[in-house]
């Protein structure tokens, strides 16, 4: 059974669990396995040798995930080549392509944890009430070390870009 914490997030206000180990800056990157574009398995290891940032949203198609991820795909060409964005929600891929499409969002890497919620489970980033991912950010350095990490305590805010920005062009110079 994986573990539950009560309360570690709200929605609008109400309290909601999440499900799985908090992340700590410090240890090493649980890997993954979630669905990419064509219904292809995509894991941790992919991403191997680039610093990573991975956000996660509840959905693309609600205005709040929808503004935060058109703002880390404009953050990305500010960042050093060897940085990845990625961003995990429960949509399907073919909901992703066509969010994505619609929205011009194309430096970023959509991730879809609909299967098995192995990313959410893994991260502690999984809504047990709504199965859906809980808005968090992780940076994650080129050893797979995790080297930032905020998960947003109301679900309907976003993140702090700046923080999440400075962490990952930090570990890229490293």
């Amino acid at each position: 059974m994986a573990e539950e914490r009560k309360g570690a997030v709200t929605m609008r206000g109400n309290p909601m669990t999440l499900v799985g180990p908090e992340i700590k800056v410090g240890q090493k990157a649980p890997n993954f396995t979630v669905v990419g574009k064509g219904m292809a398995p995509a894991t941790l290891d992919q991403f191997k040798g680039k610093v990573k940032i991975i956000t996660t949203v509840p959905s693309l198609d609600t205005p709040v995930c929808d503004a935060e991820t058109r703002r880390f795909n404009v953050e990305a060409s500010n960042l050093p080549g060897d940085v990845q964005i990625l961003s995990v929600s429960m949509d399907l891929p073919f909901a992703q392509a066509r969010w994505c499409g619609a929205a011009g969002v194309d430096k970023i890497t959509t991730l879809s944890d609909w299967r098995s919620a192995s990313f959410g489970t893994s991260y502690g980033a999984l809504i047990k009430e709504l199965h859906l991912l809980a808005r968090a950010v992780f940076v994650v350095d080129k050893n797979d070390n995790v080297t930032y990490v905020e998960y947003v305590k109301e679900v309907a805010e976003q993140p702090n870009y700046e923080a999440a920005l400075a962490a990952a062009k930090k570990a890229a110079a490293a």
